[in-house]
Parts: structure tokens; sequence; C-alpha cells
């Protein structure tokens, strides 16, 4: 299972049309990037793919950077229950729950989650750089992490627009969280970029899941649950 993991992330990272494409590429789109004829199922087919491949390649990164810490001869000690902030978004737990929360509740809580992590990750793609022989391809997919959550977040603000009839629009996550990130010396670097793939991949799994819900609940129309 690993191993096809590991061939699957592989040729996502080096596919030209893999690491270029974005769920909201259109092949009539005017000259201004204003206009665009896809459907709103072929957007939610695209949405959902972008999700579970960021989710994999987070996977994957995370995976590397405990082998680099191992190569280190580093433990952070991170007590895994309290390194990530309290949930932005609950996700419900019960299928009547998930029957009470309507489409607009989902695509904004999308675009939190995408939002809160755009910073972050571009942090940390900057931030490897500066490592000892980091790996490579914890570098690769670091950046490419950050490039596509930054077109999936196109991508859900067009279907807010296409959905729910809504402007373009910007969300925040708690204040609270915003500085949790911040580091003062290398060992902090190393715990705030750990804490920051470890965490965003956490909520890489929850945006392919409600996008997953989303696309069942305007397409299949049928049967739609997140167990």
């Amino acid at each position: 299972c690993n191993t096809f993991m590991l061939v699957c992330v592989a040729f996502v990272l080096c596919s030209p049309q893999a690491v270029t494409g974005s769920p909201v590429d259109c092949p009539n789109q005017d000259t201004a990037g204003t206009s665009c004829a896809i459907s709103v199922e072929k957007l939610l087919e695209r949405a959902v793919q972008h999700a579970e491949l960021i989710y994999r390649v987070s996977e994957e990164s995370k995976l590397l950077f405990d082998e680099m810490l191992i190569s280190y001869g580093m433990n952070l000690h991170i007590p895994k229950g309290t390194m990530c902030a309290p949930k932005m978004v609950p996700v419900p737990m019960s299928k009547s729950e998930i029957q009470q929360i309507s489409d607009k509740w989902i695509l904004h809580s999308l675009l939190i989650l995408a939002q809160f992590w755009i910073d972050p990750l571009v942090e940390v793609q900057a931030s490897l750089e500066n490592y000892e022989n980091a790996p490579s391809a914890l570098l690769t997919r670091s950046k490419w992490i950050s490039t596509k959550l930054m077109s999936l977040e196109q991508g859900i603000m067009v279907l807010i627009r296409q959905i729910l009839g809504e402007g373009s629009l910007t969300l925040e996550g708690p204040e609270e969280t915003s500085d949790r990130f911040v580091s003062s010396n290398i060992l902090q670097t190393v715990r705030r970029d750990y804490s920051v793939i470890y965490c965003f991949r956490k909520d890489a799994h929850k945006m392919q899941t409600f996008l997953k819900l989303l696309k069942c609940r305007q397409i299949d129309k049928e049967n739609c649950s997140l167990f």
C-alpha cells in the first residue's frame, strides 16, 4: 500500500500536467481570466482530485520530515495530542449532523481551511531552504503543496460563486491561532515547521472529505455520508 502511494505521488510530482493544472483551468478562458464555462460537476471533480492529491503529498511530506529528523538525531518530544490548535472547523460525527449541515457551511468551511494554511505553508517552504541537507523530495513536495493549495482555494471560490451565487470573499480562522507558528531559534523553527506539516495533513484530509460530500450532494444526490 505504501509502495503504491509512493508511486502515485512520484507520478503526480513529475507530471507537468499535474504540477501546472488547477481546478479552475479553462481552455476557453478569456485573457483577463474572468470567465469560465466549466460546469459545477466538472469543477467538483477537479477539486476532489486536487484535494486527494494534496492529502497524499502531505502524508508523504510528513514521513520525509520524520526521516530527516532521524538523520539529524533529533527528537522533538512533541505530545501529538497538543501539537495542533483547537479545531477551526468541527467534523460532523453522526448521520443526523451531516444531514443538518448546509452546502453553504461546507463551502465556507473549505475556504476557511484553505486560506488559513496558505501562509504557514509558504513560510515552511522558505524555511526548509535553509535546512542543512534537507531532502530534495521534501523541498519539492513542500513547494507543490503550497502551489496546489492556492489553486484549490481559487476553485473553492469559484464553487461558492456558482453554487451559492456569492461574490468573492475572504474568511479568517480564530485569531488566537495566528501566532502559533512564530519561532525564535533553530529548535523552535524545526518544531514550527513539523507542526505545520503534521497539522495541515489532518486538515487536508478534512478538505478532501468535505469536497467528496459536497460532490455527492450536488451530483449523486443519494446516500451521501462522511462514513
